[in-house]
């Protein structure tokens, strides 16, 4: 293991983060206030409780699972695809490392950023409620599987796109809009029956569960279930990945 190599494809990835660091933690804190006056206000005061939780707290674990997921893919695809776009990936594939430690570089990098914004969201929902996380070391191990997870996702987006239009395509049209129905700001008991079974088939659910349960100890589907959920998202990503530096697709051509 090339630890050196490792190491200086996260610093430079983590060095351009913290170039513009004030707009990259700035923007979810006004993103996140922005929420709260809206959903925690204007709807907190017809909703008072969801599962015995104050509406205001039990919106938080989706807030920062929308802001997670989108800032894993959106840093680890940018990482890959801009020396893809620039043509300096050839220097690095010719460099005397292997695939996994550019994989552990770029994703590592992206899941810190990732992390770190969802640690910013979580100080900052403190402002607006009282939080008391009653599975903590959970709730830590979720978010860094979560960041993990779909920094790869986000690796394999990079590798696809072909374009920056390409880049932002999956995560506007099919990310968000699935964390948005997998009961992010409400549960999914609280819709109609068949609604439920349909919802159970958005993938994106078993995480925002598994995710709302470490805090509130309370879960839409059973916990193994997410946990499950996880362990599988993160090895498809994997082979995946493995799959696309043992065929080449879209970086040796």
């Amino acid at each position: 293991m090339n630890l050196h190599a490792i190491q200086a494809i996260y610093i430079y990835e983590m060095k351009r983060f913290f170039r513009t660091i004030m707009e990259s933690l700035l923007s979810p804190v006004i993103s996140t206030s922005l929420y709260f006056v809206v959903f925690g206000a204007a709807i907190g005061s017809r909703i008072e409780q969801v599962e015995g939780v104050p509406y205001g707290a039990f919106i938080v674990p989706g807030l920062i699972m929308l802001s997670v997921m989108t800032q894993a893919i959106s840093n680890a695809s940018f990482g890959i695809y801009f020396p893809k776009f620039i043509g300096t990936i050839f220097e690095l594939l010719s460099a005397p490392i292997n695939f996994l430690e550019i994989v552990i570089g770029y994703v590592g990098a992206a899941a810190t950023k990732a992390l770190l914004i969802g640690v910013v969201i979580l100080i900052t929902a403190n402002f607006f409620v009282d939080l008391d996380i009653q599975h903590p070391v959970a709730m830590l191990a979720f978010l860094v599987m979560i960041c993990l997870s779909f920094s790869l996702f986000g690796f394999i987006i990079g590798i696809w796109a072909e374009n920056f239009q390409q880049l932002q395509l999956i995560p506007l049209l099919v990310i968000t809009p699935l964390v948005f129905l997998g009961g992010s700001f409400y549960s999914i008991s609280m819709l109609p029956p068949a609604w439920q079974t349909v919802t159970l088939f958005n993938p994106v659910v078993y995480l925002i569960s598994g995710f709302r349960w470490s805090f509130f100890g309370t879960a839409d589907v059973a916990i193994g279930y997410s946990l499950a959920a996880i362990a599988v998202f993160f090895a498809l990503c994997l082979a995946a990945v493995w799959l696309i530096f043992k065929t080449g697709y879209r970086i040796k051509s």
